[in-house]
């Protein structure tokens, strides 16, 4: 992975660790204790810092612009499983994402929350400290409270947007010149 330093960041005695084959885009920003696995894509204007606690994204996850994971420091680490769609300005803090889950565009999942495998978070929905969205279930409001139970279509898209976004990024990867 090409990285320059004023987008990846070790912080203490913490460098970040990032597959070969992901993409961080270069105005975002990754920091300290943070694993970034295979596929993956950290989009623009995102940041990514595990400065205090520890941060586990796992393989074709992508994070979209302007989200921001954070932790919390002696309590919480943030756990992003594979196949994770994070939409476009999320907070993702000091929570865990299981694998194939969808975060919608402006949402924020707080500490001690878990978001199961195939569930979603709607578009600008918060889902409150300790709670946990069940796997088939529509999470949605402010805070968020379940909706409905997703449609097996709908389920079955969130992998159409996961195989999207690894096109995109080795789409970028090309363009930009990073190599593994």
């Amino acid at each position: 992975m090409r990285t320059t330093s004023n987008n990846v960041l070790a912080w203490r005695d913490f460098q970040p660790h990032i597959h070969g084959s992901a993409f961080v885009a270069p105005t975002a920003v990754v920091i300290g204790n943070t694993m970034i696995g295979p596929d993956s894509s950290i989009w623009f204007g995102t940041v990514i810092r595990g400065d205090v606690h520890e941060i586990r994204i796992g393989a074709r996850t992508n994070i979209q612009d302007n989200s921001v994971v954070h932790v919390t420091g002696g309590k919480y680490g943030t756990y992003i499983g594979s196949d994770v769609t994070v939409g476009h300005r999320a907070i993702i803090h000091a929570c865990t994402l299981e694998k194939g889950c969808f975060i919608g565009m402006g949402a924020v999942v707080m500490d001690g929350a878990v978001v199961q495998s195939g569930a979603m978070v709607a578009a600008n929905a918060m889902i409150t400290p300790g709670k946990t969205v069940l796997s088939g279930e529509l999470w949605a409001g402010s805070p968020a409270r379940p909706l409905r139970q997703l449609s097996q279509e709908e389920r079955k898209s969130f992998s159409v947007i996961t195989r999207k976004y690894i096109d995109l990024c080795q789409e970028y990867r090309t363009l930009l010149g990073y190599t593994a």
